[in-house]
């Protein structure tokens, strides 16, 4: 057997052809490393299914790993054998655990208002502004460009979203003139929201002034990027906005993942807007 070193840089070579993300890059390696630590000594090309399961079995009991990290290690180990071996997916079908179906976080309009009326830094505004009255995840606004924004038709383009697919989503009346703003001071060169020296803004970073900004609004509670998503999902539905246009702006595949926010009510894409833009009229 081909000694770890090389393995991992195969591993690594091919998550990379396949344009894999940096952040489950990381996690793949991560995970294929210590299925490489388990089985050392070991075949590692003719692993049976069982071994497999065993050994995942061992981390549930031992390490109580999650069931959301455990399909990652699954589709970790199924990355080698189906795209680094070219080995049949049908071999390596392994038993997944059941997904538990906790509804998710969210906060109301009135705590996003206080939110942003506590973010007085003029960049730290934009980004929080964005990130909720677009529906987006974080990775998906560090990713932003300036030519991403499409101010004359109220939209933002987001490019190479989860599963690398292409999408739009709405631009807030009311964000679209703090953006402006924040262009016109700051003038970035490429990235809408930039770091130090023009790099990309930083995924960290953005986890930390939206804490910042909930505790001087005293929202109380931990309040995370993706929960502003979640939020915006729920306050479009509580709007009445269609859940099938609410699927497409948030990039899910299915109206199944969409569901889990409540029912179905009819709207024309034409008239959404973000909810940002009516409880700041109605304020």
């Amino acid at each position: 057997m081909p000694p770890k070193s090389i393995l991992q840089k195969q591993y690594l070579e091919h998550l990379e052809r396949k344009r894999y993300s940096p952040n489950t890059i990381k996690i793949y390696i991560s995970y294929f490393s210590d299925f490489l630590d388990y089985f050392n000594g070991s075949d590692i090309e003719n692993i049976d299914k069982k071994e497999v399961n065993d050994y995942l079995t061992e981390l549930i009991h031992n390490k109580n790993i999650s069931a959301s990290q455990q399909n990652q290690r699954i589709n970790a180990i199924k990355f080698y054998y189906e795209k680094v071996l070219n080995k049949p997916k049908e071999v390596y079908v392994f038993d997944r655990p059941r997904r538990s179906k906790s509804l998710p976080k969210v906060i109301t309009e009135q705590e996003v208002l206080r939110i942003l009326k506590a973010t007085e830094n003029l960049k730290h505004k934009a980004i929080l502004g964005t990130l909720y009255s677009a529906g987006l995840r974080r990775s998906e606004i560090i990713n932003l460009r300036i030519q991403d924004i499409v101010f004359d038709k109220k939209l933002i383009f987001i490019k190479g979203a989860k599963g690398k697919k292409d999408r739009t989503s709405v631009l807030s009346d009311s964000v679209a003139t703090v953006l402006k703003i924040y262009i016109g001071k700051f003038k970035p060169n490429y990235w809408l929201f930039e770091g130090p020296n023009r790099t990309q803004y930083s995924a960290t970073s953005i986890v930390n002034i939206l804490k910042v900004s909930a505790k001087k609004a005293n929202i109380g509670k931990v309040v995370t990027p993706h929960m502003l998503r979640h939020s915006f999902a729920t306050h479009l539905l509580e709007q009445g906005v269609d859940i099938r246009y609410i699927q497409t702006i948030l990039g899910h595949e299915s109206t199944k993942t969409t569901e889990i926010y409540t029912h179905v009510s009819n709207k024309s894409l034409a008239k959404i807007r973000s909810p940002l833009d009516t409880f700041l009229e109605h304020k």
